[in-house]
């Protein structure tokens, strides 16, 4: 089918207004860390990265994937917050970190999510696991498939807590993909890996991740230590409709996890800006012909929000293009892809979306058709 480029100047006068300040993007900092990555989570673009796809052991940061799973679900009407969980002997005895539950004991299932998250319980976490699959090893199996619907390429889970275990294995970038399908795919329970405190069996336990009391606008997420993996945390922080995702493993102390994390959500915020570029419905190319139908055109529209990470500054860089069908003939449905956008920056694709129409159109009638058939072919003939 014939393809026709657009205007590109006429795109980028749609695009909103980024800071005007032209700042020099500096060498990413260097981490006293294994690996680690930065990521927007709206735009899912990578910023910064160090041994991203290294396999290093995960520790208590496998817990996003059991918090994951319990969300998705309550999401799906599965399992509800009220249930009474059932406390094991096997969950009962678990070392490590732990929120404190009796064997033999039901515990509310928002109680044990809250361990889980807060309180990084490997107690808690077996009791999910077993109330969720039977057993820990089946809910092993759960946490392997979602990993592999996430993306999550180079994890391979043997428990639901992290506990040391031979092939136990992840990547920095693995883990920026599950905490931003954590925040995005269930926000309703997002809000609690911002919770400072928690506490159960007259015990209160802090949450281990310290950004939460140094820096206002981080939210979450998980610590996790074992002496294998060091000491790691996958981090979350908004400033200025901007989310970014920090994955830092295998520094030496909790406070050099801390500072290390920092180091990156302020590069990340200082250097780059994301801004929406696109509503869902925006019109990009009005009118575009419609051969053999009850209508004789449609808008070209964007299907979804779009979102943009850039350097700042850069704004005025930005080459956009979009590519649509000459040839449009009904019947077509609404939503249906009849184009393509692209903006770049330097010569680098940043975004690419389809472009579908913004309504049906259906096929005519017999004569209607023919006289299309006929302007056509005669277009054809003196274009």
């Amino acid at each position: 089918m014939l393809k026709k480029i657009l205007s590109i100047g006429l795109l980028l006068s749609l695009l909103p207004a980024f800071s005007q300040a032209k700042i020099l993007i500096p060498a990413p900092p260097e981490l006293a860390a294994s690996a680690w990555i930065l990521m927007d989570a709206n735009t899912g673009k990578v910023l910064v990265e160090h041994n991203a796809d290294q396999q290093l052991p995960p520790a208590s940061l496998t817990k996003m994937m059991t918090s994951y799973i319990v969300a998705a679900e309550l999401h799906n009407g599965k399992i509800k917050e009220q249930d009474m969980v059932p406390i094991s002997v096997t969950a009962w005895k678990m070392g490590g970190s732990k929120m404190f539950v009796r064997e033999g004991t039901q515990v509310p299932l928002m109680d044990l999510l809250r361990g889980v998250v807060i309180q990084s319980g490997n107690d808690a976490s077996v009791a999910l696991a077993e109330y969720l699959a039977g057993s820990e090893s089946a809910f092993a199996d759960v946490m392997n498939q979602q990993a592999q619907l996430l993306g999550m390429k180079n994890t391979t889970f043997h428990n639901a807590t992290g506990w040391p275990s031979d092939g136990h294995l992840t990547t920095a970038r693995d883990l920026s993909l599950l905490a931003r399908a954590l925040i995005q795919d269930y926000p309703e329970h997002y809000d609690i890996y911002a919770e400072k405190y928690f506490e159960y069996n007259d015990i209160k336990q802090p949450n281990r991740n310290r950004l939460l009391w140094r820096d206002s606008s981080v939210d979450g997420l998980k610590t996790g230590h074992t002496e294998e993996a060091g000491f790691c945390l996958v981090a979350s922080a908004v400033r200025n409709n901007m989310r970014l995702i920090s994955v830092v493993m295998g520094t030496s102390s909790e406070e050099a996890r801390a500072r290390e994390s920092q180091k990156l959500l302020s590069f990340g915020f200082r250097y780059y800006e994301t801004g929406k570029v696109y509503s869902a419905g925006d019109i990009l190319k009005e009118n575009a012909r419609v051969w053999y139908g009850v209508e004789d055109s449609v808008n070209l529209v964007v299907p979804e929000d779009l979102y943009l990470t850039i350097p700042r500054g850069s704004k005025d860089q930005l080459e956009a293009q979009v590519v649509s069908d000459e040839d449009i003939e009904a019947p077509l449905t609404g939503g249906q892809s009849l184009g393509s956008l692209t903006i770049s920056f330097e010569g680098e694709p940043l975004l690419e979306t389809a472009l579908v129409a913004d309504r049906s159109v259906e096929e005519a009638g017999i004569f209607s058709r023919l006289w299309d058939a006929i302007k056509r072919f005669f277009i054809g003939i003196f274009a």
